[in-house]
């Protein structure tokens, strides 16, 4: 089964040896002797990742302004949101005082799914014809007219899927170890209706924000115009580190 670990090697750039979470933040070292003496324990200082690539390289499909905003001030604001409720819960830990757990739970669900999916999301896109556009390769393409009977018939699906996510949310492409299959998935937000069992290797997001300044209510634009920038080769490794080794 496919874990948060899973997901979190994926979107971070974890390798196997990595305990934590690589490029969506920098950990800090466990203070052991607090935590002996009943603090709530370590808690992860997560970090903004850089864009890999300038704001205007995925122009004219993503404009320059939408990519500034889209990393600098919304992943941002998740990133904040996540070093708080995780702050919030480890002080509720070492004050033994729960009665606030349901809305700090939520809050750490919401902010650090934002957080990864996005830390994914900037990692599969590359300017048009710099590795970004047309179609993928070698097992990646395999894999994809195996599970969805062509390529046509899964970007298909999965402009769909986009399209008709129910207010904000995202698109996935995840792959599922149990049975080594590739699927599609919706999520609304950013934490829910996908299952735990499936670990995303390829996302679109679909708020509005990802897109409203340049299409502004033509969602289905913006769709068709982002698969110009996928990365495959990109899609392919997050696939790699996801599957069970072979017997």
């Amino acid at each position: 089964m496919a874990t948060r670990r899973d997901f979190l090697r994926v979107a971070g750039g974890l390798t196997a040896g990595t305990t934590l979470m690589g490029t969506m933040g920098t950990a800090l070292a466990a203070d052991a002797a607090a935590a002996a003496e009943g603090s709530g324990g370590a808690v992860t200082e997560h970090k903004l990742p850089e864009l890999p690539y300038a704001y205007d390289a995925l122009e004219p499909h993503i404009d320059a302004k939408t990519m500034e905003l889209h990393h600098d001030k919304h992943h941002a604001a998740y990133v904040k949101g996540l070093n708080e409720a995780e702050t919030a819960l480890a002080k509720a830990r070492a004050a033994n005082d729960f009665a606030a757990i349901q809305a700090l739970s939520k809050k750490a669900a919401f902010h650090g799914g934002g957080h990864a999916l996005h830390s994914l999301f900037w990692k599969i896109m590359a300017p048009a014809g710099k590795g970004g556009g047309g179609e993928p390769a070698g097992e990646l393409a395999d894999r994809i007219k195996r599970d969805f009977g062509s390529f046509a018939a899964f970007k298909g699906q999965f402009s769909a899927a986009a399209a008709a996510v129910e207010g904000s949310g995202w698109a996935l492409l995840t792959y599922r170890p149990e049975d080594d299959r590739l699927l599609v998935l919706q999520v609304e937000n950013h934490q829910k209706l996908s299952p735990w069992n499936a670990s995303p290797v390829l996302c679109l997001d679909v708020w509005e924000h990802a897109y409203y300044l340049k299409y502004q209510n033509k969602r289905a634009d913006y769709v068709e115009a982002w698969w110009n920038v996928v990365n495959w080769a990109q899609v392919q490794k997050n696939t790699e580190v996801l599957q069970r080794p072979r017997v």
